[in-house]
């Protein structure tokens, strides 16, 4: 059955409070202006899911639940109390919007939500955010909809309850067992990438040898000492959030230019000749995250850590690099910084595969199937 999708992803604050910082005129803009300019800047997911989805034939749309000017703009546009809005949404939305029980009540976010759901009618919620949505809210929605599915490929919010969860949509191969042992549904699905991203930013001249573009946190406890090693013995490039964690004495702090998000990551990968990766502790030994997709769809050569699945995905040697502890991960940065035509070559190869097999029309198709399955 064609299903239609409503897509629920929170964006970074940070995120929003710099674009809006940098586009104060798109505060007041038409919402599908404001929409746009925010999808525009590639930031997580952007319409990847919907733009595929919409594709292959399945209706769907993309909240971004947190912005508030642009939730603002679609109540303005969109609700039938035809009243002036005061600068303050959660004011309005207290006073005007019909109430739902409990905390709910004053969480504006959640209130335009109920209001988009009635209006898209969707078949199916999809929550990139398992600890956003609150459990009270999804049990309260279950009747307007015959799906609600949440994503993750981070730690477990443990202070949720995931009951109201028909299905559990995970790249960690190790959370699916633990999800159905909780008795909830859940599937594995890897991630991937958007070819469109390289229509959407200029070609770029490959200017830094050495990059690692991502967070530091106490998520990533292994990583940030491979970092701080690795940073006392080559030129690295970082980028990314968690500067302020850092020993400012440190090497890893001097090379750290701070934070960049959507296309200005996406342009930091196309500049680079080769971009490390690591991942959280959480995912234990198997390749997950983003940075497999994003560094090689643009066309760097990935060294990532070594995981059991890792060849499941690329062709280790051949399309990425795998390296198992420190020494390795050194030897191989010379090595491949002294080679540019293996460089090259391999990198070619790496972005050859994520173009074939790891894009979202891909893994939209896939995720059909699996949805297709619990409807």
């Amino acid at each position: 059955m064609k299903f239609r999708m409503l897509i629920i992803d929170p964006y970074y604050p940070a995120f929003l409070t710099s674009f809006y910082d940098r586009f104060p005129h798109l505060k007041t803009a038409e919402f599908s202006v404001q929409k746009q300019a925010l999808i525009d800047e590639l930031f997580g997911t952007a319409d990847f899911y919907s733009h595929a989805l919409t594709k292959l034939g399945y209706p769907a749309e993309d909240v971004i639940l947190n912005a508030e000017y642009l939730q603002k703009q679609w109540l303005s546009e969109h609700s039938s109390i035809q009243l002036p809005l005061p600068q303050k949404l959660s004011d309005f939305l207290i006073s005007h919007l019909p109430i739902i029980s409990g905390k709910i009540a004053q969480n504006w976010e959640l209130k335009v939500l109920n209001e988009q759901i009635r209006h898209f009618r969707p078949d199916i919620i999809y929550s990139h955010n398992l600890g956003y949505l609150d459990p009270d809210f999804l049990t309260q929605i279950k009747s307007q909809v015959k799906l609600i599915v949440g994503q993750i490929a981070c730690p477990l919010p443990f202070w949720r309850n995931f009951a109201p969860y028909d299905l559990i949509i995970t790249s960690f191969p190790h959370y699916v067992p633990m999800f159905r042992r909780r008795g909830i549904a859940s599937e594995y699905l890897p991630l991937c990438f958007e070819p469109r991203v390289l229509d959407k930013i200029p070609a770029q001249k490959r200017i830094y040898d050495v990059t690692f573009i991502g967070g530091i946190s106490r998520a990533h406890t292994q990583g940030f000492k491979l970092l701080n090693q690795l940073a006392d013995r080559i030129k690295l490039d970082v980028w990314g959030y968690g500067k302020s964690d850092l020993d400012p004495s440190s090497n890893l702090y001097k090379y750290h230019h701070g934070e960049a998000w959507g296309k200005d990551m996406y342009k930091l990968m196309l500049q680079s000749k080769i971009t490390i990766n690591r991942h959280i502790d959480v995912a234990q030994n198997y390749a997950n995250n983003m940075r497999l997709y994003e560094a090689t769809g643009c066309g760097a050569l990935l060294i990532t850590d070594h995981k059991d699945n890792l060849g499941q995905l690329f062709k280790v040697g051949k399309e990425v690099i795998a390296y198992r502890n420190m020494v390795d991960l050194v030897a191989k940065i010379r090595y491949y910084s002294a080679h540019a035509d293996q460089r090259r070559e391999i990198a070619a190869s790496g972005q050859s595969r994520t173009l074939r097999d790891h894009t979202y029309n891909v893994r939209m198709g896939q995720l059909i199937n699996i949805l297709e399955n619990y409807l």
